[in-house]
């Protein structure tokens, strides 16, 4: 299977670059969750999004590192699109763990990033995902490596289809 075949459709609401960055940084690396409005705000693109998804669809966050997440107190993801979902009916679940650390990515290639990722994600003990349709979320796309190992692992244990919508892209 081919990534194309992972992912039924994917979306950015916005491009990672001055105000977006610096607000992003400020919330996962100073742990300010004063910039959260200034977020939120940006959800209001994903309206449109919403009109493309089927009625019946679950959120997954991509999900933190154990440690990186003890150390931050929060997902970021989580954090962002929380209040969103809520308004609008979609129930976040926790389907997948991600099952090791990895290397920031910041610095790698593609492929550099890609054989990093492998195997990194696995689906929470007793997740039920056969059938159903859901939308993978993160707070920013790079090369879109994780977003594709993520929904590799949906995809094996038996997602019906699988979207991803991210807060910004480096990528037009």
């Amino acid at each position: 299977m081919d990534a194309v075949s992972y992912l039924a459709g994917i979306w950015a609401l916005g491009y990672y670059r001055e105000g977006v960055r610096d607000l992003l940084r400020t919330l996962k690396y100073r742990r300010e969750k004063s910039v959260l409005p200034y977020l939120h705000g940006m959800l209001a693109a994903g309206e449109a999004v919403l009109m493309q998804l089927p009625e019946q669809i679950v959120a997954v966050p991509v999900p933190l590192a154990p440690a990186r997440a003890h150390e931050r107190g929060f997902n970021q993801t989580e954090l962002i699109f929380a209040p969103w979902l809520k308004a609008h009916g979609i129930a976040f679940e926790s389907l997948l763990i991600r099952s090791r650390e990895t290397a920031p990515l910041y610095e790698f290639s593609r492929e550099e990033r890609r054989r990093e990722l492998r195997g990194a994600f696995v689906c929470a003990n007793g997740a039920q995902i056969a059938g159903r349709h859901i939308l993978l979320l993160d707070d920013i796309m790079t090369t879109g490596t994780t977003l594709l190992e993520c929904a590799r692992t949906l995809k094996r244990a038996g997602a019906e289809n699988i979207y991803a919508l991210v807060l910004a892209s480096e990528h037009s």
